[in-house]
């Protein structure tokens, strides 16, 4: 083990590590041409969240409560990424694999909180297209843009309280066992169990974390496309079923893409054994993939959006051609 430090208080010592060793990917063979996929993903994900927060930030038509939470959605993505790209390709790219004590707990902490906030998101839109197809009359009095911006803002505060509680429960933990970190991130799931004194409040905490944080905005989510399904049953003409339909179909899109990667997951590791590389890969693919579909399917798969991107490319034109013939009036008086 890495030179530790010893802090003690109320005659408990704990011991820390001065560093952990993240090992992950190091026994992968040909592990750099992931590596230059996840780069690949990386690039697309910036790229992508960053256009869809760029047209909704100029459309004045999408300055609406369900795409604050769009916007809110590309952003989450966007920095979910950029905590656990970039760190991955630093870590087994370039070999530090060592990283401070303080260092992989804020590693623990962003990643885990935008993970929570892209299933709260999916959460508040499955709430938004529930009330809109639910309640049509009263969707513009439930969903404005004051109560979307007061819903994200509780979330942050409720995320970032509960993240750094139990992160911060590490703190509590004596590491004299081992200091290596068989993932590609500080996964919280495997820190605590490296503790070689009493973790059960971590494990607690940890169990509270898959029912309240995972298993009930996915109740909930599914509850509300319940719901809907019943209220699209009592519409009368099948072209107007259709219609209310194609306004879930790209949400629906994106609960699937996040939700049932995540969950096959988990019930195979608990069923099956899996070569800790595949585990490794299936987890990070999890991670970094929806991220990255997210904005393309909200593009291609919303008609909102796509008549946005014409317009703005029409008025684009517009002004460019105006730029072009005053230029020319400009050079013709000189």
């Amino acid at each position: 083990m890495s030179s530790t430090q010893s802090n003690s208080s109320a005659n408990v010592t704990f011991v820390r590590p001065a560093t952990f060793f993240i090992s992950g990917f190091s026994n992968m063979p040909h592990a750099k041409y992931y590596y230059v996929f996840l780069s690949l993903v990386y690039v697309v994900t910036v790229l992508g969240n960053s256009f869809i927060m760029y047209i909704i930030y100029l459309a004045r038509r999408l300055h609406t409560a369900k795409y604050i939470a769009v916007f809110h959605l590309a952003l989450i993505d966007l920095c979910e990424s950029s905590a656990l790209i970039p760190k991955v390709i630093d870590t087994f790219l370039f070999e530090h694999h060592d990283i401070s004590y303080e260092a992989c707990l804020e590693n623990s902490f962003f990643v885990y909180h935008f993970m929570n906030m892209e299933s709260m998101t999916l959460l508040v839109l499955a709430y938004d297209r529930l009330v809109a197809i639910c309640f049509p009359l009263h969707y513009h009095a439930i969903v404005t843009r004051k109560t979307m911006f007061l819903i994200l803002g509780v979330m942050w505060i409720f995320s970032v309280i509960y993240f750094s509680v139990l992160v911060g429960l590490v703190n509590i933990l004596s590491f004299c066992r081992s200091n290596v970190i068989d993932s590609y991130f500080c996964d919280h799931g495997i820190i605590y169990r490296l503790a070689c004194n009493d973790n059960s409040i971590n494990i607690l905490i940890v169990k509270i974390n898959f029912g309240l944080l995972i298993c009930t905005p996915l109740l909930l989510i599914f509850i509300s496309y319940f719901c809907i399904g019943l209220a699209l049953l009592k519409i009368a003409h099948g072209a107007e079923r259709i219609k209310a339909m194609k306004t879930c179909t790209s949400h629906f899109m994106l609960v699937a893409i996040g939700y049932i990667p995540f969950l096959i997951n988990n019930i195979a590791s608990l069923t099956t054994p899996i070569h800790p590389n595949i585990r490794l890969i299936n987890n990070s693919l999890t991670q970094t993939i929806p991220p990255m579909l997210n904005p393309i399917i909200y593009t291609l798969k919303t008609e909102e959006v796509m008549q946005s991107i014409k317009e703005l490319y029409k008025q684009n034109k517009v002004n460019t051609t105006k730029r072009m013939k005053c230029s020319r009036r400009n050079s013709k008086q000189k």
